[in-house]
């Protein structure tokens, strides 16, 4: 009888052994916080009318994305899905000099794009890389300042791009990480005597959950 029931054991634990590790899939929600690097440049405080010194810089924002994963081919499974992204920067006033001061200064960035995946990996945990092209709004204001300029509200073409990594602890819940770059098409000038915003990219690191 024992001997029995330890060769049932045995043939379970070796069955087990033997079972293939979890596909990739069949979909997943990640929702990260981001730290935003938003790049010092004299052309995007020329045309938003604000001093080169007042660009905050680094900031705050989150990152969401939705994906289903629809077919594997060798060691790659492909992915669809969508992202939005919302960032968010801000400078204080403060003294430059004895008679030269800034103002306050908030710089804020959405985007929304559809994403293709090439994710390597398994059920367990997969790293990936990813990319799509959508429309952003880059705005950079004076917060005592209530006046609308055209290349705030403007619809910018932009490719992001990047990679990152999900490990699942449990069956449904994952850490994770994503880094990914943005590169932005020009603005147009609003006819004022300001330039249109350059051609730019900004670069934001992501962590967070993921939920399948």
């Amino acid at each position: 009888m024992l001997g029995a029931l330890a060769m049932l054991l045995a043939s379970h634990t070796t069955a087990n052994a033997q079972e293939p590790p979890p596909r990739i899939g069949p979909f997943v929600v990640d929702v990260h916080g981001t730290f935003p690097h938003f790049p010092d440049n004299a052309q995007l405080a020329a045309s938003r009318g604000v001093d080169q010194r007042e660009l905050p810089g680094a900031g705050f924002g989150i990152h969401a994305g939705a994906h289903v994963y629809v077919y594997k081919w060798k060691a790659v499974t492909f992915g669809l899905g969508g992202e939005i992204t919302e960032a968010r920067a801000h400078e204080s006033a403060h003294q430059f000099s004895a008679d030269d001061s800034s103002r306050a200064v908030t710089e804020r960035f959405s985007h929304l794009a559809p994403i293709l995946s090439f994710n390597f990996g398994d059920g367990d945990g997969w790293s990936y890389i990813s990319g799509g092209v959508g429309k952003s709004k880059w705005s950079v204001t004076h917060d005592d300042d209530p006046t609308t300029l055209a290349a705030n509200d403007e619809r910018l073409t932009t490719y992001n791009y990047g990679g990152g990594a999900r490990w699942f602890n449990s069956q449904h819940l994952a850490f994770s990480i994503d880094v990914r770059f943005y590169d932005i098409y020009p603005g147009t000038p609003d006819g004022s005597g300001r330039p249109g915003g350059p051609r730019s990219r900004l670069i934001i690191i992501g962590a967070g959950i993921s939920l399948k």
